[in-house]
This record gives C-alpha cells, sequence and structure tokens, in this order.
C-alpha cells in the first residue's frame, strides 16, 4: 500500500465557545454531584451523558442548542482544510459519529458550492451504492460519511484524504473507516486528519487513546461496552478536561 500519515490537527475555540464548553462542564459536574448516590448504572448513564454534551459543545454549539448563533471553530478549521485540498487537486472522505454534524456541514458545504455525496445510516442500499459510485468517478471532491455507516465494505480509493471529525471513536472502527481510501487499488499517499478541539475532553480521550488504546476501545462502543473503563476513570475524564483548559490558557499567554 502506499504510505499513510496521520496528523491532529489542533482546532483553538473561540472566546464564546470556550465559555460556552465552561459553562456546560460546570453544569454536568455540578448535576453528577448532586446525584452522587443511587443506582450504580443510573450513575454511570449520567456520566456518559455529561461526557456526550461536552463532546457535542467541542464540535458545534448547535449540537447543544440548534437556535444558537455561535459559530464553530471545527468547522471553520474543516473548511479551510477542504478549500486548500481541492485547491490542490485532492479529494477528501469525511467521517463523523454524528448525523447532525454531518448535516452541519452539509449546509457549510452548499453555502459554498462545494461539491460533496452523502451516505449515513439512512441511505437506502441502491442509492449508497450510487453516492459510492458518483465519488469514484470524480463528481465530487468531499464524501461525508457517518463512521458507522461508512466505516466498512466500501471502497473510496478516489479520496487520498481522510478527515475524522469528533475523536471518540473505538480506534479499530476510525481504522476500518480510513481504510476506505487506504488499500489496494489506492496509488496516491494517504493523509488522515484528527480535527482536535484544545483545551476539551476531547484532548482527554486523545491521550488516553494514545496511553491506553484497547481501553479506549471499549468506550460506548455499543450499549455494553464502556466496561473497560470505571465510573469513576470516566467521572475524572470530565473533571480533568477543565484542567486541559486551564493549562491551555496559560500556554498561550506564555507564548503572547
Amino acid at each position: 500500500l502506499p504510505a499513510r500519515t496521520d496528523m491532529n490537527v489542533e482546532v483553538i475555540l473561540s472566546a464564546p465557545e470556550q465559555a460556552l464548553y465552561a459553562r456546560i462542564r460546570r453544569s454536568v459536574l455540578d448535576a453528577l454531584a448532586g446525584h452522587s448516590g443511587g443506582n450504580p448504572a443510573q450513575r454511570r448513564f449520567q456520566v456518559l451523558t455529561a461526557m456526550m454534551r461536552l463532546r457535542q459543545a467541542a464540535c458545534h454549539p448547535r449540537l447543544l442548542d440548534p437556535t444558537s448563533k455561535l459559530g464553530s471553530s471545527k468547522l471553520n478549521a474543516l473548511l479551510e482544510v477542504l478549500g486548500e485540498l481541492q485547491e490542490e487537486g485532492h479529494r477528501a472522505l469525511v467521517f463523523s459519529q454524528f448525523t447532525s454534524h454531518l448535516a452541519l456541514v452539509r449546509e457549510a458545504l452548499d453555502a459554498r458550492a462545494i461539491t460533496y455525496r452523502y451516505l449515513d445510516g439512512s441511505t437506502p442500499a441502491a442509492q449508497r451504492e450510487a453516492e459510492v459510485d458518483a465519488f469514484q468517478t470524480g463528481t465530487a471532491s468531499v464524501f461525508l460519511l457517518s463512521l458507522k455507516a461508512g466505516g466498512t465494505g466500501l471502497n473510496l480509493t478516489g479520496a487520498d484524504y481522510v478527515i475524522h471529525l469528533d475523536p471518540w471513536w473505538n480506534p479499530a472502527v476510525e481504522d476500518q473507516a480510513t481504510d476506505r481510501a487506504h488499500r489496494i487499488g489506492q496509488t496516491r499517499p494517504v493523509t488522515v486528519y484528527r480535527l482536535i478541539s484544545r483545551g476539551t475532553i476531547e484532548e482527554g480521550i486523545l491521550a488516553l487513546h494514545k496511553d491506553k488504546r484497547e481501553l479506549v476501545a471499549s468506550i460506548l462502543d455499543g450499549a455494553d461496552a464502556a466496561g473497560a473503563l470505571s465510573t469513576d476513570e470516566l467521572l475524572t475524564l470530565i473533571e480533568q478536561s477543565g484542567e486541559i483548559a486551564v493549562l491551555g490558557d496559560e500556554a498561550e499567554a506564555a507564548d503572547g
């Protein structure tokens, strides 16, 4: 196979986004503190729900509030990358675990007249095949795919870039998604970007991913798959996401 290069792209959230993230973090921690006892299964569900809200806040304010007027630094970063790739003649697969996130990307691409194909779990089989064929024959420079629906069984060697929008994944599933482009038939080197929002739980997940890959492989991979990490460990990840943000601010001040 051609070479594969993996890169983490740091996204610095705007001040309003950082404030929103901080408010969400405080609210979920307060809520969890108020329900510290009781049923362990219910407690675990509450922690996982809290982590999901923080993950959404790290991606786009409208994932939390569809009426929000705040922009998304991550979406802006994606559009900048896609614009550069298009100018250079590259084509990209863009994966997200949230179809609601992909919907916001579609809205932005439509506004900029960037051609794309689309596939998620609701795409009928016949249309699924048509979308793949259309991309492979060069009708679009971008293919948006939900990770669950587009991560296996597709040949998308028309792309030489793969972009993962939201890093909350089973590493094996992420690799399977990347392999839609990096597979037999690919003749060009493949570059993989992961967009990581600085000062958020995404950095904590990425650090855990690096240090304890076999544990992250289990988190939220189905209804019964978070057992590799205890509820207290998951809660610590939420708590530390604020510490990451503080360290990020201090580093930025020192750089300035």
